[in-house]
Parts: structure tokens; C-alpha cells; sequence
């Protein structure tokens, strides 16, 4: 069968399911095909599914849109939540020379990477827009390396299904499902419209994912855990965990 009809078929029975039965039917026939998200259960559970599903089946390879240079935002809005850290105060002494994200989980390779390792690996820049859930937006050039590059060099293991990334600030994670991991816009950020990446805009390490949401795209990223399972991870704040946009 052909991917579109395969694609066709599974819509069409989940848009089916969803009229005719319910949650019940459309999830077991997402699971089926690894399109349930992880927070399909509750209330929303359906409309999260459909949601997801539709996204994955249409557009799991489209690109979010990238700007002309005349376009990047005058003076971007750098939201910080205040926060102490010893560890960071440390480290932004050093100039971050001493800064590691740590890569673990189902990797054949389990890796410590310093900026300056992640900066001698190919790297990548965009203009895209970053939409905050909160209603304010703008436009900036965004510099890093794909995170796909740094998994592959990890040995991104195949049972892997997401990837888990921490910040250095406290009680702060999220995650996202390997369509947007490998995905080649989705970039470990340390540079900002020709410069270095502010602190005020997540630096000196941020993970940028244009086709989601702002919250999705967290600051001081420091770890990174793959998985083939969110149900061991403490639920993490209150949006939904699939923002695409």
C-alpha cells in the first residue's frame, strides 16, 4: 500500500472512530501506529490525539517558515525567569569553558559535549519566528548545530521514540518525539543574529524547535535523555505536550 493511502486510510479511520466510538477506538487505532502522544489520556485525550495524528500523517517533513534577513525583529523579547543557581553562576564566571550537555539514555554512545565541541560540528543558521504561547512573538537568526547531528553522534539507538532535555534551571524539562529530534530545523542554539546567544535568550545553550510553541524550545539546556517512554518522567507543566504550530 502506498504511503498516501496508508496516510488516507488511518485518517479517515481515526476521523471515523472519533464520530462513531470515541476515545476508546481512535486511541487503540493511533497506538497501532505510534501516533498517540503521551498526554492522549483525561478530557482533551482525543482532541490531543486527532491533533497529533493529523500532524504526524500531513506534515511530519514540512519545514516551519524562514524569513529574509529585513525581517529579524528590531529588539526581540528576552523573557528570563529569575532563578539561583550556583552551578551556573560558576559557570558563566568561566566564560561556560567548563559547560557540558550530557547525551544518555538509548544512545549506543552515551556522550559529554563542551561548546566547543558542539561548535566544530556542522552546524546550521535560520530566521524563524518563536511563538510564545502567551500571545508575543519575534523574529531572530538562529545559529547551532542540528540536533540531529548530535545524536548521530551519540548512536541514537532504534527503540528510541523521544527525546528528553533538561535545563540547568531548576524543575524545568520537556520533550519531544523523534520526527522533531531529527527534524533539520530543530537546533542546539549558542548564537543569536550574529552574536553570541544572550542569557537572556537561553545561552549559552538553548534547544530552538520552530515548528512548536516557545515552551518547547528550552533555555540552558544541559542534558539530554533518549527514550521509549515519558511514564518515568515527572508530568511537566501545564500546556499540552504537542505544540505544533
Amino acid at each position: 500500500m502506498s504511503g498516501f493511502s496508508r496516510r488516507k486510510l488511518i485518517t479517515t479511520g481515526l476521523a471515523t472512530a472519533a464520530g462513531a466510538s470515541g476515545l476508546a477506538v481512535a486511541a487503540r487505532l493511533a497506538d497501532r501506529y505510534g501516533l498517540l502522544p503521551p498526554d492522549h489520556g483525561g478530557i482533551y485525550g482525543l482532541g490531543t490525539t486527532l491533533t497529533y495524528a493529523s500532524q504526524r500523517l500531513l506534515t511530519r517533513h514540512s519545514l516551519a517558515r524562514e524569513f529574509p534577513r529585513s525581517q529579524i525583529s528590531e529588539a526581540p523579547f528576552a523573557k528570563l525567569r529569575p532563578f539561583q543557581s550556583e552551578a551556573f553562576d560558576r559557570l558563566r564566571a568561566g566564560g561556560f569553558v567548563d559547560w557540558r550537555l550530557d547525551v544518555d539514555g538509548m544512545v549506543g554512545r552515551p556522550s559529554s559535549f563542551s561548546l566547543a565541541e558542539l561548535r566544530r560540528l556542522p552546524s546550521r543558521s535560520q530566521i524563524t519566528q518563536l511563538a510564545c504561547e502567551e500571545g508575543w512573538s519575534f523574529i531572530a537568526e538562529w545559529t547551532g548545530v542540528p540536533l540531529s547531528e548530535v545524536l548521530s553522534a551519540a548512536g541514537t539507538l532504534p527503540q528510541a521514540r523521544y527525546a528528553v532535555y533538561f535545563s540547568l534551571q531548576p524543575k524545568w524539562w520537556h520533550s519531544i518525539d523523534m520526527a522533531d529530534a531529527l527534524h533539520p530545523q530543530t537546533l542546539l542554539v549558542y548564537g543569536m543574529n550574529g552574536g553570541e546567544l544572550s542569557m537572556g535568550h537561553g545561552g549559552p545553550l538553548r534547544l530552538r524547535v520552530p515548528r512548536q510553541l516557545g515552551y518547547k524550545s528550552v533555555k540552558f539546556i544541559s542534558r539530554l535523555t533518549l527514550t521509549d517512554s515519558l511514564e518515568k518522567f515527572e508530568k511537566g507543566g501545564s500546556y499540552s505536550w504537542y505544540a505544533g504550530i
